[in-house]
């Protein structure tokens, strides 16, 4: 299989996917007096902005088409 194509097909996945999948995040704060340390980690998911999907989907397409056309 070519290599344009499939960065294409790759593209795409990785588009519609982000449409569903959140990405999670973990941030860990902590202060620290003398021995003692106290911390908290919190945890978060939030989606890619929906710009950035449609990117990711749109720019795929382009690469799959050009892919395939070049023989």
């Amino acid at each position: 299989m070519k290599t344009i194509p499939l960065i294409g097909a790759v593209l795409v996945l990785l588009g519609v996917l982000s449409f569903v999948v959140p990405i999670p995040h973990k941030e860990t704060h902590s202060l620290k007096i003398g021995d003692a340390k106290f911390g908290v980690q919190t945890e978060e998911s939030e989606r890619l902005p929906i710009a950035a999907s449609i990117t990711l989907v749109g720019a795929g397409i382009l690469v799959l088409v050009v892919g395939l056309q070049k023989k």
